[in-house]
């Protein structure tokens, strides 16, 4: 069985994108690994370049930054196409990672054995994650309904997938879901998880993807990110993936979160 693990990145340092954490935590099950590169403002290339030369492929992107693949972050789309058309043609599975995105270690046995069991089960086109989203630091986790709760993020080598929307799942053919089984595995997204002034500066450039800047000015101004307009947040007491600890000891921010003022909705 051979595995291909894939994703997209631009701009991983300015925005402090967890990108390398994110691709080792998949790496000791992929025999090879895309990442696709897109024209940055700073060093991601080298960044990359820098992970494991044996096993991860650079293809260098531009991104199309017209208005048209700005509506609705299609452009995110376009570049993990991109990265998964350049999955070799003899892996039977691909992983999709993102670059805020991290699998932890303990996981990875279940993984490989869900990809043993569906490999040659035509009916399975891909297997689906639970999600914890890290916000404000690395002790919490959001638990309000908005926050989505599941994602594909493992898929056959079939070419004539693709991705959906703004690259948070995958159709094929002619927009048809997949049909996929779940596993036993989080997905632990910290894309809430950054200093304020870089999570401001990231929120700015991903609004820009959504046509949504006057809607940033509106709320945020000029301020720093404040991370205390929040809904509802959990205590997150487990050991963290190895591959975060490092990240994690460096974190020079505060945030605390009286667990006594959560709102949650009753719907």
């Amino acid at each position: 069985m051979k595995i291909s693990g894939f994703t997209f990145i631009r701009n991983a340092i300015k925005f402090d994108y967890p990108v390398v954490e994110a691709i080792r935590s998949i790496l000791p099950v992929c025999d090879d690994f895309i990442v696709a590169v897109g024209n940055s403002d700073d060093s991601t290339l080298e960044l990359i370049q820098s992970i494991d030369k044996q096993k991860i492929k650079i293809i260098e992107t531009i991104w199309d930054d017209s208005p048209k693949m700005k509506k609705g972050g299609k452009v995110f789309a376009v570049e993990t196409d991109k990265a998964f058309q350049a999955v070799p043609n003899n892996s039977d599975w691909a992983f999709y990672i993102q670059g805020d995105e991290v699998i932890h270690e303990k996981y990875l046995g279940n993984l490989y054995s869900a990809m043993e069991k569906y490999r040659d089960n035509k009916k399975v086109d891909g297997l689906l994650f639970n999600y914890l989203h890290f916000y404000g630091s690395y002790n919490y986790v959001g638990i309000s309904p908005k926050w989505y709760t599941n994602e594909i993020r493992i898929i056959k080598n079939d070419k004539s997938i693709y991705s959906f929307r703004d690259a948070q799942g995958f159709r094929k053919g002619k927009n048809k879901k997949l049909n996929v089984k779940p596993v036993d595995a989080y997905v632990y997204h910290y894309g809430w998880v950054k200093e304020p002034q870089t999570m401001l500066d990231k929120i700015r450039n991903s609004y820009s993807y959504y046509h949504k800047e006057n809607l940033l000015e509106k709320k945020y101004a000029d301020q720093m990110f404040d991370y205390s307009s929040i809904d509802a947040l959990s205590l997150f007491n487990e050991t963290p993936p190895q591959v975060m600890k490092d990240r994690i000891s460096r974190k020079n921010w505060s945030f605390e979160h009286d667990l006594s003022f959560n709102k949650l909705s009753l719907r």
